[in-house]
């Protein structure tokens, strides 16, 4: 018939003898230990792809976080209370970097900047249960159309493996990605850095060419104390199916089993330290469909994985940064985000800036920050600062410093705001001339200290310890590049450190 089914619950007690024996690719194994198969790519028509190894025991890093089934829309709610539960339980919140708060439209159903993951009523979670070694085509289709989650190794035209996934009472599975089909729990689409629009980042729109997958990635959180939260590479589709053609990286592991990458990757960064005490910038690694960590790809779709970091696991913690080839998002913990600021908070300082009275130096009027829902209109009152010295002033039309052209004889002009460089009055640096906003989504903030600090050029307002530590985080960009950014509004950096510290002229009564 063409197909070989291998059931992967292996006992811990096979004798030696029952290691030592061979077994034909064709017997259905319910009892052995594992044999090492070498590491490496599984080239069409090797003997490697062909042939099954003797025994197919689940590596654990399969099993620590077994993958569930989809959601449907509206899933995503407080309805999380179990029986045993005093209070609902929080696993964590993921924050897509560049949005500062919402979308540009507003955040609708699955489709938002923020997504709280809660404990399901009822446990969705999969893991590997069966292992099929398929030579005929039709058998293969008809394996992956079943009811059964199940993944999909495409090694030729004639021989597939597919992994055949089973309920598992211990896991709540979350999907991420572009689709907005309703197994998808988190819709994401492309952030673009926010040159033109000062309040949010990205439109929050579907870009022409999208670069996220339409099942990006899932996240398997255990349904019991610490709650661990895995992530992995790809999600199930409509067909509970995860299929990897030819032509995507995938292999045999050294332990018999099935994995690979995904065509554009998903990254994931854990902080070296603690995120809100000691930020400092980990390692980008690559995330493979099994949940193994891997050394980043020469460019992002190479063939080639890179080397297996095996002291490394997918399991988030406070502060890891995941990115999907488009889109960033940070995994906030409940504990971390105990330590950030709420809206309430934001709304405090916000009133604390203006209750101080800044002026501008120059004009002698009184400066206010403009209201947290106010996010695209430039208020008259609202600060404007030069990001090379961090001088705070009001808006003036005058001051301009730019390149000889049409329209603009001598170098100097009356340009819209935001357009050329701008000789400061009080220390003639010469440089961008922005207005400051507040940053107004708390758990982007490492800490709840006072706004005194602004990253440049946008004029993002946050505090200086938020400041110093996104500042020290290279995000990918493109298929190979990496470069710091305002996570409020995706904006490069620039300038020595990326930001600069606020210089305020107080009421002169």
């Amino acid at each position: 018939m063409g197909v070989t089914g291998v059931t992967t619950n292996c006992l811990n007690h096979c004798s030696s003898e029952k290691r030592n024996k061979h077994v034909s690719p064709s017997a259905n194994i319910t009892g052995c230990a594992p044999v090492f198969w070498p590491l490496g790519m599984v080239l069409e028509g090797s003997t490697e792809a062909l042939c099954p190894p003797s025994s197919l025991e689940l590596r654990p890093s399969c099993n620590k976080s077994q993958p569930s089934p989809p959601l449907g829309p509206g899933s995503q709610t407080q309805e999380s209370l179990c029986p045993g539960d005093k209070e609902p339980v929080v696993y964590g919140e993921l924050i897509v970097l560049g949005y500062n708060g919402s979308l540009a439209n507003g955040d609708k159903g699955r489709r938002r900047s923020r997504l709280a993951l809660h404990k399901r009523p009822k446990a969705n979670g999969v893991k590997p249960d069966v292992i099929h070694n398929i030579s005929t085509p039709l058998v293969s289709k008809a394996l992956s159309n079943k009811s059964q989650h199940s993944i999909s190794y495409t090694l030729s035209r004639s021989h597939s493996v597919i992994v055949e996934y089973t309920h598992d009472t211990n896991t709540d599975m979350f999907q991420i990605g572009r689709s907005t089909e309703s197994m998808i729990d988190f819709v994401v689409t492309d952030t673009s850095p926010s040159g033109q629009s000062h309040g949010s980042g990205g439109d929050g729109g579907q870009s022409a060419q999208s670069t996220i997958s339409r099942y990006a990635c899932r996240i398997l959180c255990e349904r019991g104390p610490p709650y661990t939260a895995r992530i992995y590479a790809a999600g199930f589709d409509s067909s509970k199916n995860i299929f990897l053609g030819e032509r995507a990286a995938k292999w045999r592991t050294s332990d018999g089993l099935m994995d690979g990458l995904t065509t554009n990757g998903v990254l994931v960064m854990h902080p070296a330290g603690e995120f809100v005490s000691e930020p400092a910038p980990g390692l980008w690694r690559e995330i493979s469909v099994c949940g193994n960590v891997y050394a980043l790809r020469e460019t992002r779709s190479a063939q080639q994985r890179g080397k297996l970091v095996e002291n490394e696991s997918n399991a988030l913690q406070d502060g890891s940064l995941i990115d999907l080839c488009g889109a960033t998002l940070l995994w906030r913990t409940p504990a971390g985000l105990r330590r950030t600021p709420t809206l309430k908070q934001l709304e405090s300082l916000r009133q604390e800036l203006n209750a101080a009275r800044p002026q501008c130096p120059v004009g002698f009027n009184t400066l206010a920050f403009p209201s947290l829902a106010q996010r695209e209109t430039v208020d008259k009152k609202q600060p404007w600062v030069y990001v090379n010295c961090g001088h705070v002033h009001g808006y003036h039309n005058w001051g301009f410093r730019r390149e000889k052209g049409p329209g603009a004889p001598g170098g100097v002009g009356t340009s819209p705001a935001g357009t050329g460089d701008r000789e400061c009055p009080m220390c003639r640096r010469v440089g961008p001339y922005v207005p400051l906003w507040l940053g107004c989504e708390g758990g982007l903030y490492l800490d709840a200290g006072p706004p005194t600090h602004a990253f440049c050029p946008c004029g993002h307002v946050c505090s200086e310890k938020t400041v110093r530590g996104w500042s020290q985080i290279p995000l990918p960009h493109g298929t190979h590049a990496f470069h710091a950014a305002c996570p409020f509004c995706g904006t490069w950096l620039t300038g020595e450190m990326g930001y600069i510290k606020l210089i305020f002229q107080g009421p002169l009564d």
